[in-house]
């Protein structure tokens, strides 16, 4: 798998249209690090980390939904292996004039838009989110 983070939006994406209470997707420290942020942020419930049949970690999210819609309207990445996207503190977007999140790889940390211009940290800009 050539993109972890982007396979996690897609399974993400995918088991909202659907309808589903919970998707998995194998485990790693970064992709706990996002959903952490999406987790803060109120666009998902949690995620926990458990095991699959054959014995390889992975996390088990549960999806958010409000009044039988999707939290997440949209859920896009920025920064794809063939194509990284840095950005300085003073240049990471607003997503929706602010309604929404750009999640950002920092030397402090992945962390929400926000966060990083509190902390005046610029970094890699992994996805966007609404």
């Amino acid at each position: 798998m050539n993109d972890p983070i982007g396979d996690m939006l897609t399974r993400i994406r995918n088991a909202q249209m659907r309808g589903k209470s919970t998707v998995s997707t194998p485990a790693s420290k970064l992709r706990a690090w996002v959903l952490d942020v999406l987790t803060s942020e109120g666009y998902i419930r949690g995620y926990e980390k458990s095991t699959t049949a054959d014995g390889h970690p992975a996390l088990e999210i549960s999806l958010k939904y409000y009044e039988g819609a999707p939290v997440i309207r949209e859920l896009k990445r920025v920064s794809k292996p063939g194509r990284r996207v840095y950005m300085g503190v003073k240049d990471i977007p607003e997503v929706r004039q602010g309604l929404g999140v750009s999640i950002v790889s920092t030397p402090k940390g992945v962390m929400s838009d926000a966060s990083a211009r509190a902390a005046n940290v610029g970094g890699e800009v992994l996805c966007t989110v609404f």
